[in-house]
C-alpha cells in the first residue's frame, strides 16, 4: 500500500509538471494566433513585432542562467512558485496593454517568469527518471502541443463571443494562479549537485555561471545547443510569423490565419502523440534526421503554394514532420551534462542570447525586404539539422 501511495504521489507530481507546460504553450498558441489582432489593435509594425518577440527572449536568457544555477544548488521550489506568480501577473499586464511599450513590459516580465516556472519544471521532470529522458521529454512536448492546439481554438471561441484577445489573456492569468495554488502543496526537490547550499550567494551564482560557460566548450554540449537553435526556426520562429504571413502574403482573413496556426499545431500534436511509442523502437536521432530531410522539401513547397488551401495542407505536413526535434535534441543536451539539469538550462539560455536576435533581425528584414522574402531564411533550420546531426547513433 505504501508503494502504491508513493507511485500515486509521483504520478500526480509528473502530471502537474506536464500541466505547467500545457499552460505555457496554451498561452503561446493563443498569442501567436492573436498577432494579427494585437497588431491591428495596437498599430504595430513588423519591426515592433520582431522586437516584441526577440527582446524579451534575450532578457529572459540573461536572467535564466542564474535561475538554472540556483536550481542545482538551492531551493528549486521557491524559484518555481515565484516564477508562477510572476507568470500570472505578466498575463494580466498583457491583457491590460494599450501600446507597444506596455506590451513590451508585460513580455519582459513573462519571459524570465516562464524560465523559472516552466523551464525549471522541465529540469525537474528530467531528474525524476534520468534513464527515460527522451521518453519524458516526448511526453512534455506532447503536453505542450495540446496547449498550442488549444490556444488558437480558445482565441477563436473568445473572438466569436465578442470577448477578444484581452479577455482571453485575463482568463489565462486566472488559470495560472490556480496551477500555482496546486503546485504550492507539492514538495519540489531542492538542488542536488555537490556543494548544495541553503542560502544563495554571489559566489555561488558566479561559480555556477563559470561552470555553465565552461560547459559551452564541450563539443557535445555545443553541438546540441547549436542544433536546438536552428531547429527552432521551423518551430517557435515559424509559429511567431505564420499568422502574419498568411494574412499579409497569403491575403487571408485573421480567422483563416488562426485556422492555419491551429492546423499546424494540430498536426504537430498528432506527430508528438505518435512519437512517444516510436521512441521505444527507434533511436531518437534517426527520427530527427528523417523528418528534417522531409521538412527541407516541404517548406519551399509551402512558400511557393499559390492558394490558401494548398498552403494549409503543406502547413499541416510541416507541423507533423517537425516531430521530436525539440524533445530529442533537448534530451541529448541534458544527457551531455548528467546530474546538472539546472546547468543544462543555463547553457541553453546562454546560447539563447544569440537566438533571441533572430526574431528581431527577421522583423527588421521583413520591414525592409518584405515578409515573403524573409520567410525563406527559415529553411536553414532543417538544412543545418541534416548537416550537424551525428552520422552514427
Amino acid at each position: 500500500m505504501r508503494a502504491r501511495a508513493i507511485f500515486r504521489r509521483v504520478a500526480f507530481f509528473i502530471s502537474l509538471l506536464l500541466a505547467i507546460e500545457f499552460l505555457d504553450e496554451l498561452v503561446g498558441g493563443a498569442r501567436e494566433a492573436a498577432w494579427p489582432l494585437i497588431r491591428d489593435d495596437l498599430a504595430l509594425t513588423y519591426a515592433q513585432i520582431g522586437l516584441l518577440l526577440g527582446v524579451p527572449d534575450i532578457f529572459g536568457n540573461l536572467v535564466e542562467p542564474v535561475l538554472g544555477v540556483l536550481a542545482d544548488h538551492w531551493r528549486r521550489r521557491v524559484l518555481v512558485l515565484g516564477g508562477g506568480l510572476l507568470f500570472a501577473l505578466a498575463l494580466l499586464l498583457t491583457a491590460a496593454s494599450t501600446s507597444f511599450w506596455s506590451l513590451m513590459l508585460a513580455f519582459l516580465l513573462l519571459s524570465p517568469a516562464s524560465g523559472a516556472f516552466v523551464s525549471l519544471s522541465q529540469a525537474t521532470l528530467m531528474d525524476v527518471a534520468p534513464l527515460r529522458r527522451e521518453q519524458n521529454m516526448a511526453r512534455w512536448v506532447l503536453s505542450g502541443s495540446v496547449g498550442v492546439v488549444a490556444g488558437p481554438i480558445l482565441l477563436g471561441a473568445f473572438a466569436a463571443a465578442g470577448a477578444g484577445w484581452r479577455a482571453l489573456f485575463a482568463v489565462l492569468a486566472v488559470l495560472a494562479f490556480i496551477v500555482v495554488a496546486v503546485a504550492w502543496r507539492q514538495p519540489f526537490p531542492d538542488g542536488h549537485a555537490e556543494g548544495v547550499t541553503r542560502a544563495p550567494s554571489l559566489r555561488l551564482v558566479r561559480d555556477g555561471l563559470v561552470e555553465a560557460v565552461r560547459s559551452l566548450r564541450r563539443p557535445g554540449v555545443l553541438r546540441w545547443l547549436t542544433l536546438l537553435q536552428f531547429a527552432d526556426l521551423l518551430q517557435d520562429v515559424l509559429l511567431g510569423f505564420v499568422a502574419l504571413y498568411l494574412v499579409d502574403v497569403g491575403q487571408v482573413t485573421p480567422a483563416q490565419a488562426g485556422l492555419g496556426v491551429a492546423v499546424w499545431s494540430g498536426a504537430g500534436l498528432l506527430g508528438d502523440l505518435l512519437l512517444v511509442p516510436l521512441l521505444e523502437r527507434t533511436p531518437g536521432l534517426r527520427v530527427v534526421r528523417w523528418t528534417a530531410a522531409i521538412a527541407s522539401l516541404l517548406y519551399p513547397l509551402f512558400l511557393l503554394a499559390p492558394d490558401y488551401e494548398q498552403k494549409l495542407a503543406l502547413l499541416a505536413l510541416l507541423g507533423f514532420f517537425r516531430v521530436g526535434w525539440y524533445a530529442i535534441l533537448k534530451a541529448q543536451l541534458y544527457t551531455s551534462l548528467p546530474g546538472r539539469s539546472g546547468t543544462a538550462l543555463a547553457t541553453a539560455n546562454l546560447a539563447g542570447l544569440v537566438s533571441g536576435l533572430i526574431p528581431i533581425g527577421l522583423g527588421i528584414l521583413a520591414q525592409r525586404a518584405g515578409l515573403a522574402a524573409t520567410m525563406w531564411l527559415l529553411l536553414l533550420g532543417p538544412v543545418v539539422l541534416l548537416i550537424g546531426l551525428p552520422r552514427r547513433f
